[in-house]
């Protein structure tokens, strides 16, 4: 959360041609709620189950750029699923860039607790190492958005080149 997902993934789906979504907004619509208020009356749990359908069924087979929530890939045989969906490349940023980008939003249910930064610190120490297993990394902190699209492009053409020669979708 916080890293540029949604934003990146906008501007490298129109490079590429392809549709971009959004796994928390397509839950939103599905679901007819926002985010705070899915985790407010039926929990995390039935949330993530939200998610895994959204990647098992909910969007098109090729063709795509789905910018997943930061707790989607930690679900059990998530990261199998993924890469089986497509090229699946994680963004990072740090604590501090994190906490900066994410003050001003009110709509991230797990930092609305009484020490944001420390909860990052949590979700980041449990993620991180799967995060890293699970697809290429490109760390967005001082860098433009401009950047890391070209960074994100080169290293989607060079993952869907060596991984899978018919893929037609990123992660």
């Amino acid at each position: 959360m916080g890293v540029g997902k949604s934003a990146i993934g906008r501007r490298v789906a129109r490079e590429l041609g392809y549709k971009f979504l959004d796994s928390d907004d397509c839950i939103e619509k599905q679901v007819g709620k926002k985010i705070p208020a899915i985790f407010a009356a039926d929990g995390e749990a039935q949330f993530r189950a939200y998610e895994r359908e959204f990647i098992e069924s909910g969007h098109p087979a090729q063709g795509c750029v789905v910018s997943c929530g930061g707790g989607l890939v930690v679900q059990e045989g998530m990261q199998e699923l993924l890469k089986s969906k497509g090229v699946v490349i994680c963004l990072f940023a740090s604590v501090e860039n994190i906490i900066e980008r994410t003050s001003r939003n009110n709509n991230r249910p797990l930092l609305n607790v009484a020490d944001p930064e420390a909860r990052i610190r949590e979700l980041l120490a449990a993620r991180e190492p799967i995060y890293m297993d699970s697809g290429a990394c490109i760390a967005t902190d001082g860098r433009t958005i401009t950047d890391v699209v070209k960074h994100m492009l080169r290293t989607y053409r060079a993952c869907a080149k060596c991984d899978r020669p018919d893929s037609g979708q990123a992660t």
